[in-house]
C-alpha cells in the first residue's frame, strides 16, 4: 500500500453554532462560523477555506481521500463534497486516537529521514522544498504523524484482511482474456497406446477402438492398461506423467482440456500411433504464458478490494460518530 499524504488539523474544544469574543463595549463580534462538528472536534469555516485553497494549490492534502486529481477538481466544485472528506478525515483521526494508535516522534523522524533518502535530498535541502511551498517543518511533521496513524488504522482495520490468491488471478485473466481457452492447467495422465508399427494404422485404430468399447462398457481403466496398451515404456496404471498447458502433443492437449479428473478420451491420433487417455488428476494453474501480467491483475484485484472494503469500513465508523452540520 503506498504511503498517505496526510493533512493535520489543529484541535479546537468550542461547542456551538459560532465563536465569539467580547469588544471594548461588551458587545459580542462573531469571528468564526462552526459548520460541523464531529465527535468532540469542530470544523470551522475557515478549515475548509484553507482546505479548499490546499486542494487548488497543490497543497499537503491525504490521498487516501483525495486520490487523484478527478477527485480534487470535484471536490473543488461541490461545497457540500468538500466538508464530507473534511468530515470523514476527523471520524478518521477520532478512530486513531480511540484505537489509541499515536506515533511517536521518534518514528515520525525516522519516516522524514526516508522520504528524504527517496528523493535524494537532505534535511536543509526538505525543508527549503516545503518552504518554498509555504509549509513550515512542524506543519510537515505533523502532516507525516498523522498519516502514519492513519496508514496504521487503515491496515488493521483494512489491508491487513486484504487475501488476493492465486485462483483469483487467474479467474480474472480467464475472465479478461476471453474464458477456457486462456485458462492453464496442470494434468496428471494415464493412457493407452496402440502403435502403428503393429499392423499399420488402421489396424492399431481398430485395437484402440475396441479398447475403448470395453472402457465405455464399464471397464476399469488401471486395469485394461497393462493389459491392452502397448507402451514400451510402461507404467502402472498407464501412467503417462504430469504435464502443464502448452507441454502436450496439441491433439492431446485438444482433447484433454475438454475433460474433467476422471473422465477419459475417446480414441486420439498421434504420431506413431493412437492413444486412450484419462485425465487422473487436472488443477487450474498459473498460464506460464501470461506471468508477466500476474502482478499486474494481482495489483488491480487489490485495489478493487481495497476501495470496496474501505468505503464500507468508513461508512461503519461514520455511523457511529456524532456528526452534526449546522445550516448555513
Amino acid at each position: 500500500m503506498r504511503k498517505s499524504q496526510i493533512t493535520s488539523f489543529l484541535g479546537r474544544t468550542f461547542w456551538g453554532a459560532c465563536i465569539v469574543i467580547a469588544t471594548a463595549s461588551a458587545q459580542a463580534e462573531i469571528v468564526e462560523r462552526i459548520v460541523a462538528i464531529v465527535n468532540d472536534d469542530l470544523i470551522t469555516q475557515t478549515d475548509v477555506t484553507k482546505y479548499a485553497d490546499r486542494l487548488r494549490t497543490g497543497g499537503l492534502t491525504d490521498d487516501l481521500l483525495i486520490p487523484d486529481e478527478a477527485t480534487k477538481e470535484a471536490l473543488l466544485k461541490d461545497r457540500e463534497k468538500l466538508l464530507q472528506k473534511l468530515i470523514d478525515e476527523k471520524v478518521i483521526d477520532s478512530e486513531v486516537k480511540k484505537q489509541g494508535l499515536a506515533v511517536p516522534i521518534e518514528r515520525v523522524e525516522q519516516e522524514i529521514r526516508a522520504i528524504a533518502k527517496r528523493n535524494n535530498v537532505n534535511r536543509d535541502e526538505l525543508k527549503a522544498a516545503l518552504q518554498e511551498r509555504g509549509v513550515s517543518f512542524s506543519q510537515y511533521q505533523d502532516f507525516i504523524k498523522t498519516g502514519l496513524e492513519r496508514q496504521s488504522l487503515i491496515e488493521k482495520a483494512i489491508t491487513s484482511r486484504i487475501k488476493i490468491s492465486e485462483d483469483d488471478v487467474i479467474a480474472a485473466y480467464s475472465t479478461a482474456k476471453g474464458g477456457i481457452k486462456d485458462q492453464a492447467y496442470e494434468y496428471t495422465l494415464s493412457h493407452i497406446y496402440f502403435q502403428n508399427e503393429k499392423g499399420g494404422p488402421a489396424a492399431a485404430k481398430a485395437r484402440a477402438e475396441q479398447a475403448l468399447k470395453r472402457l465405455n462398457d464399464g471397464g476399469n481403466f488401471e486395469k485394461l492398461a497393462p493389459e491392452l496398451s502397448e507402451d514400451p515404456a510402461f507404467e502402472q496404471g498407464g501412467l503417462l506423467g504430469v504435464f502443464k498447458t502448452g507441454e502436450l502433443q496439441k491433439e492431446l492437449e485438444t482433447a484433454v482440456q475438454k475433460l474433467n479428473a476422471g473422465e477419459n478420451s475417446g480414441v486420439l491420433p498421434t504420431r506413431g500411433g493412437f492413444h486412450i487417455v484419462k485425465v487422473t488428476k487436472k488443477r487450474l494453474i498459473a498460464d506460464p504464458r501470461t506471468e508477466k501480467d500476474r502482478e499486474q491483475i494481482r495489483a488491480s484485484l487489490y485495489e478493487q478490494a481495497y476501495k470496496k472494503q474501505f468505503q464500507s469500513w468508513l461508512e461503519q465508523i461514520r455511523q457511529e460518530a456524532f456528526v452534526r452540520i449546522n445550516a448555513k
